[in-house]
C-alpha cells in the first residue's frame, strides 16, 4: 500500500500557519462538533459525520497546519491534546499548557492565552506537565456565556471567555481557581495537578487530579468539582475513605492516613441523562510495595459512579485489588450499550493496564459478564501482604499477554532470543499478578499496558469497542530504602525488558488494534498497529510498536489513530481491520484525534507532537486533513 508523505501532502494542498436514544449528540451538541475530548459527554469517541468514508478516505489531504512555535532546536515536549470543536471553531491545548483558538476551517489564529502571563507555576508540575485538552461549558443561550476550562499540571484551573480568550472574573480570582484552597493537608510542595481534560456536567466542572506515586508523600487524589461560574468547590469525593466512611475498613493499622494516589488521573465521562459522575481510579502511593497499606485499598483501582450533584458515590467496582504494579485504571470509563437477549443495556466499558474490558450495567455497577476470582501468587517481601486473589472477567477476553516466561520470547532473530533468555536467567518471570521482589520481577502487561490513557472509541450501532494496546514487558525490583527515610522499600527504576537491540522482549504483535463486540464479548478483528521500518526490511513482518494516543470511529466506516512508534497517522475500516489509509508525519501523532464538520466540510485533526515516553523526534502540529474541495 502506497503511504502518503507529509511533503507531498502539503504540497498538494499548501499550508496554513497561523437504534438508541444514547445515541443522539448532548445537549447544545450538533453532529459537527467535537464538544469535548472524548466527543461527547460519554466519551465514545464516536461520529456520525459520514463526508469522510471508505470510500474516499485514501483521498485524504492536509487541509491546514497549525504550528504552536514550541520548538526550540528541535526539542520540544510531547502533545497529548484532542482537540474540542464548537460551532467551527477549534480549541486546543499546547506542550506548555497553552490554550489557543483557531478557525476550524483555516487553521488561523483566533486568540491565545498563555498561563504563564498570570502568575508563577503554583507549584511542582505533576506528570512532567502533561495536559490532553480543554473543556468547553455554554450557558444554552445562542449568544450567552461560554468558557474554556483549563486544568493545568501545576494545581490550577482557568475560566477563560471562549469568544475572546481573557479570563472571566467572576471566576476564583480574577479567573484562576487555585486547587490547593480547601485541602486540609499542606501539599503546596508537591506534585498536584490535572493533566487530563475537566469534565462538565451542567454548572459543576469536575476535575482528576495527577499526583505523585511515591515511595515517598504523595498529594490526595480526591474528586473534585466546582461550580463553573464562581469556582467555589461545590463538593469532594476522598477517593481514600476516611474513618466513618465507607471503605475505610478496606486499609488496614491506618494505612488511610496521609495517603497519596487513588486518583482519576485519565479524566471522567458524564451521564447527562442520569445526572453521573464516572471516573476509574489509580493505584494507591507507594506503586510497587503496599506494607504500610495493607488491605484491599478502596477506592483504588475502582470504577466509581458519582452523583453529580452531591458527589456521592452510586456505586464502585474495583478492578485490581491491592496494586503493587503500577497498573492505574487510565482512562475514563466509556458509555456504552449492549443488548442482552431482548433487552438494551446501559453500560460503562472500562479498558485496563492489565489488558481487560470490564463491562459494568451503569445503574448498578454490576458485570454484564462473569467474574472469576483468580488465585495469584503471595509475596515473600518483608511486610508486604498480596491480594490472594484478583477479580477476571470471562469475557471479553484479554486484549494483552498474560504471561511471560520462555514461551514466548522474541523470535525477531536468534541473537535477539538469546539475549531475553539470559535476562530471564536472573528474574522471576510466569503469569500476570506475580508481585514484586528483591530478586526483580518481570510485570506484564507493562506499566504502559495493555490499555493506557489513550482509551478506547465505542461505535453505538455495532456495539463494537476499538482499543489499542501494547505488549512490552517491565521489571519492577525493589530494595531496602536508606534507613532516615520515611518508606520501607523503593524500587531501582521504570525498566523495560528488551533484547539486545533494544526491540520488546517478548513475541510480536507489540502493538495492536482491537475490535470487540460487547454484546457477544469476542474479537470481531484484531489489526498490527505500526511498524519498525527496519525490522521490515529484514522480511520480518509488521511488528506493531508501543503506542500512545487513541482511536476514533465514524459513522463513515472508519477508525482513525496515530499512536505508533513509526509516526504515522492512519484510517482502518471499522468492520474488518483492513488499513484504507496512512500518511507519514514529521513527528509522532501521540495523541487522540477527533472530527467535526464547518463550513460544509468534514476535518479530521490529530496534534503530532513527538518526543515524549517513545523517545522520538519533537515536533509542534496541528494537522487538519479532508478531501480535496474539487
Amino acid at each position: 500500500m502506497r503511504i502518503a508523505t507529509l511533503r507531498t501532502l502539503l504540497v498538494v494542498s499548501g499550508l496554513f500557519s497561523g437504534l438508541l436514544i444514547l445515541d443522539r449528540p448532548a445537549a447544545g451538541q450538533t453532529a459537527e462538533d467535537w464538544v469535548c475530548v472524548g466527543g461527547d459527554r460519554g466519551c465514545r469517541r464516536y461520529s456520525t459525520l459520514t463526508q469522510i468514508n471508505q470510500s474516499n478516505v485514501d483521498q485524504l489531504e492536509i487541509a491546514w497546519t497549525y504550528r504552536t512555535g514550541e520548538l526550540i532546536d528541535g526539542r520540544g515536549r510531547i502533545i497529548e491534546c484532542t482537540p474540542v470543536i464548537v460551532d467551527g471553531v477549534v480549541y486546543v491545548s499546547t506542550a506548555n499548557r497553552r490554550v489557543v483558538a483557531l478557525d476550524g476551517a483555516t487553521g488561523q489564529v483566533k486568540w491565545r492565552f498563555d498561563p504563564a502571563d498570570h502568575g508563577p507555576l503554583a507549584g511542582p508540575l505533576a506528570s512532567g506537565g502533561v495536559n490532553r485538552g480543554v473543556a468547553f461549558w455554554s450557558d444554552g443561550m445562542p449568544d450567552g456565556e461560554r468558557r474554556i476550562l483549563h486544568g493545568t499540571s501545576d494545581g490550577r484551573l482557568f475560566s477563560i471567555d471562549a469568544r475572546s480568550g481573557q479570563l472571566d472574573a467572576a471566576f476564583g480570582a480574577e479567573g484562576i481557581k487555585d486547587l490547593r484552597e480547601d485541602l486540609e493537608r499542606d501539599i503546596s510542595k508537591l506534585p498536584y495537578g490535572p493533566t487530563s481534560a475537566p469534565a462538565v456536567v451542567g454548572d459543576v466542572v469536575v476535575l482528576g487530579v495527577s499526583n505523585g506515586e511515591g515511595p515517598g508523600l504523595a498529594a490526595p487524589g480526591d474528586i473534585r468539582a466546582f461550580d463553573v461560574r464562581t469556582g467555589k468547590q461545590a463538593w469532594r469525593f476522598h477517593t481514600v475513605p476516611r474513618p466513618g466512611e465507607f471503605g475505610n475498613d478496606t486499609w488496614r493499622n491506618d494505612g488511610w492516613k496521609n495517603r497519596g494516589g487513588a486518583n482519576a488521573w485519565g479524566g471522567a465521562s458524564v451521564d447527562t441523562d442520569r445526572g453521573l459522575v464516572f471516573v476509574a481510579l489509580g493505584s494507591a502511593a507507594f506503586d510497587f510495595y503496599g506494607g504500610d497499606r495493607q488491605g484491599d485499598n478502596l477506592f483504588a483501582n475502582c470504577v466509581l459512579a458519582l452523583d453529580a450533584s452531591t458527589g456521592r458515590r452510586r456505586w464502585h467496582f474495583q478492578t485490581l485489588r491491592h496494586d503493587l504494579w503500577d497498573h492505574d485504571l487510565p482512562v475514563y470509563p466509556t458509555l456504552v450499550t449492549v443488548t442482552r437477549g431482548e433487552r438494551v443495556v446501559a453500560a460503562v466499558a472500562q479498558v485496563t493496564k492489565t489488558g481487560f474490558v470490564y463491562v459494568l450495567d451503569r445503574e448498578t455497577g454490576e458485570p454484564l459478564f462473569p467474574i472469576r476470582e483468580v488465585s495469584v501468587p503471595a509475596s515473600d517481601v518483608p511486610g508486604e501482604v498480596a491480594a490472594k486473589t484478583q477479580p477476571v472477567p470471562t469475557l471479553p477476553p484479554p486484549f494483552a499477554a498474560q504471561s511471560f516466561d520462555e514461551t514466548n520470547v522474541t523470535n525477531i532473530g536468534p541473537a535477539n532470543r538469546q539475549s531475553v533468555l539470559d535476562q530471564l536467567t536472573k528474574l522471576r518471570s510466569g503469569p500476570a499478578f506475580n508481585p514484586p521482589s528483591l530478586q526483580g520481577t518481570v510485570v506484564i502487561p507493562g506499566y504502559h499496558g495493555g490499555a493506557n490513557w489513550s482509551g478506547a472509541s465505542f461505535d453505538p450501532t455495532t456495539s463494537t469497542l476499538y482499543v489499542n494496546s501494547t505488549n512490552l514487558p517491565n521489571v519492577v525490583q525493589l530494595k531496602e530504602a536508606p534507613p532516615d527515610s520515611r518508606y520501607r522499600y523503593q524500587h531501582l527504576g521504570y525498566t523495560q525488558l528488551r533484547d539486545s537491540e533494544g526491540y520488546p522482549a517478548i513475541q510480536p504483535p507489540w502493538g495492536q488494534l482491537n475490535a470487540i463486540d460487547l454484546n457477544s464479548g469476542q474479537f470481531r478483528w484484531r489489526s498490527t498497529l505500526g511498524e519498525y521500518p527496519e525490522l521490515t526490511a529484514r522480511g520480518i513482518p509488521p511488528t506493531g510498536t508501543e503506542n500512545f494516543g487513541g482511536s476514533i470511529v465514524t459513522a463513515g466506516g472508519l477508525v482513525f489513530i496515530g499512536a505508533t512508534k513509526d509516526e504515522r497517522f492512519r484510517a482502518f475500516d471499522k468492520q474488518t481491520g483492513q488499513k484504507l489509509w496512512e500518511v507519514q508525519l514529521d513527528a509522532g501523532a501521540y495523541a487522540t484525534p477527533a472530527t467535526y464538520q464547518t463550513a460544509g466540510k468534514q476535518f479530521v485533526i490529530v496534534a503530532a507532537g513527538g518526543a515524549g515516553k517513545l523517545g522520538t523526534r519533537a515536533g509542534d502540529a496541528f494537522y487538519a486533513f479532508a478531501l480535496p474541495s474539487n
